[in-house]
C-alpha cells in the first residue's frame, strides 16, 4: 500500500512550522555569554556557557530535522516519497507515521546504525 502524499506533506509541513517557530526563540539563549566577573560569578558564568552550548546544540539538531523534513518534501514532489533511498524497498507505513522524514526502510537504518 502506498502512502497517502497529501496526509504525508502536511505533516511535514505542519513539523517544519512547528521546529521554525521554536527556533526563533532558542537563538535568544544560543547568544555569547557575557564574561563581565564583576556583574556574573564564575560559577554563573559556567552555568550560562553550559546553556549556551545545549542550546548550539539544539539549534544544530533542529536544522538537521529541518533538512529532512526538506528532502522528505523533495521525494514527495519527485515521486519517490515512500521508498527507501538505499534499497528501493517500500518504507513501512508505520514507520512513516513515526517519522515523515525517514528516508530508509528498518532493515537499511539497523544495517547503517550497525556501520556508524
Amino acid at each position: 500500500m502506498s502512502p497517502d502524499l497529501a496526509y504525508f506533506r502536511q505533516l511535514l509541513l505542519q513539523r517544519r512550522v512547528k521546529l521554525q517557530n521554536v527556533s526563533k526563540t532558542g537563538e535568544i539563549a544560543a547568544r555569547t555569554v557575557e564574561l563581565d566577573q564583576a556583574r556574573v560569578g564564575r560559577l554563573s558564568r559556567m552555568d550560562a556557557l553550559q546553556g549556551q552550548a545545549m542550546s548550539q546544540e539544539t539549534i544544530r539538531r533542529r536544522g538537521l530535522e529541518l533538512q529532512r523534513i526538506s528532502e522528505a518534501l523533495a521525494a514527495i514532489d519527485e515521486g519517490e516519497y515512500g521508498d527507501c533511498q538505499v534499497c528501493g524497498a517500500p518504507i513501512a507505513l508505520a514507520r512513516l507515521n513515526i517519522d515523515p522524514a525517514t528516508r530508509l526502510c528498518i532493515a537499511c537504518a539497523e544495517q547503517s546504525e550497525r556501520n556508524g
